[in-house]
């Protein structure tokens, strides 16, 4: 039987609750956890003994991301970078549009509420939850519209951490491609990162060039959703920080010194993130998988089967 939060509440002391979770935030900043352990240890916390920082964690969850994916700069190569990003074009302009198109296809079919299956379908599309945070305003969401979209997207990218390695490992694929394949499959950035770092160095630059690249199409995304909402009012987000990582990327190519320093910070940016997954853990609880509904998760199920099967078709074959 799974705790209520009044029965969490007596199960420990609020003091208690809190040193359980600074404990277990220290270790998620050693090696002794991996990205998908630390993911699990946060949900985990939640659904056992409860979060005691809920309110603390979403508002760090965001940044601490964006400052772990620029240190992750810092260990990659320009000429490298260039390449990832080039190659990763094509696949991700096809991957887009046809998630988008299919997802439209798919509202109507399930005859889900067309603010919800477009929020689905622009996460699944693009960079899960901060495409969702970005268009959501435009298409005037409300709070529990949101909510579903949110819930849906990272119920799959907890999944998606979990198992892509093992099924790359299982297809024997190359470092390069599994790289690729987490950028164009895998909804939110920082599942990408968590998977393409557990499977190794190689992946990890390729994934993380060609999903930042992805991510800038939040910006005509936003201008297409204005046109069809007809919504002139809402300013459009921009990801800045993917500026901050490719100056990252241009320091450690060409200054020396950056070269230096570039291990340290790329291990203290590693850190970072497994951190940032505990946070991301902490924030699912069996309440948000509940109020998904039937409807909307079997949508995003066959969405993200669609572009995980359909990239992985185009890369291997």
């Amino acid at each position: 039987m799974i705790p209520s939060e009044k029965s969490k509440n007596k199960l420990l002391q609020p003091s208690l609750q809190k040193i359980i979770f600074v404990v277990l935030a220290i270790l998620c900043l050693t090696p002794i956890i991996s990205a998908p352990i630390a993911l699990v240890l946060g949900f985990l916390m939640t659904l056992i003994i409860g979060n005691p920082y809920e309110i603390t964690t979403q508002k760090l969850t965001n940044i601490l991301l964006q400052i772990s994916v620029v240190g992750l700069g810092f260990g990659m190569n320009l000429n490298s970078a260039l390449k990832a990003g080039k190659e990763g074009f094509v696949f991700t302009i096809i991957s887009i549009f046809s998630v988008l198109i299919l997802g439209f296809v798919l509202t109507k079919i399930f005859k889900i509420d067309s603010i919800i299956g477009y929020l689905i379908s622009a996460g699944t599309a693009i960079c899960g939850g901060s495409a969702i945070a970005a268009i959501a305003p435009i298409v005037k969401a409300k709070p529990n519209q949101i909510s579903i979209g949110l819930g849906v997207v990272f119920t799959l990218n907890s999944v998606a951490l979990l198992v892509f390695p093992a099924i790359g490992n299982w297809l024997h694929m190359s470092q390069h491609d599994f790289g690729l394949w987490c950028a164009i499959a895998i909804h939110d950035t920082s599942s990408v990162v968590g998977a393409a770092n557990k499977y190794g160095a190689e992946a990890l630059q390729v994934a993380t060039t060609v999903k930042l690249a992805r991510a800038l199409w939040i910006i005509p995304l936003s201008l297409i959703t204005a046109v069809l909402f007809k919504n002139n009012e809402s300013k459009i987000k921009i990801p800045w920080f993917i500026g901050y990582f490719i100056l990252a990327i241009c320091l450690n190519t060409y200054f020396p010194l950056a070269q230096k320093l570039s291990p340290f910070i790329v291990n203290i940016s590693k850190a970072g993130l497994t951190l940032t997954l505990f946070f991301i853990g902490t924030g699912l609880s069996l309440k948000i998988i509940q109020n998904i509904g039937i409807k909307p998760l079997v949508m995003a199920v066959v969405l993200w089967l669609f572009i995980s099967f359909g990239a992985l078709w185009m890369i291997l074959k």
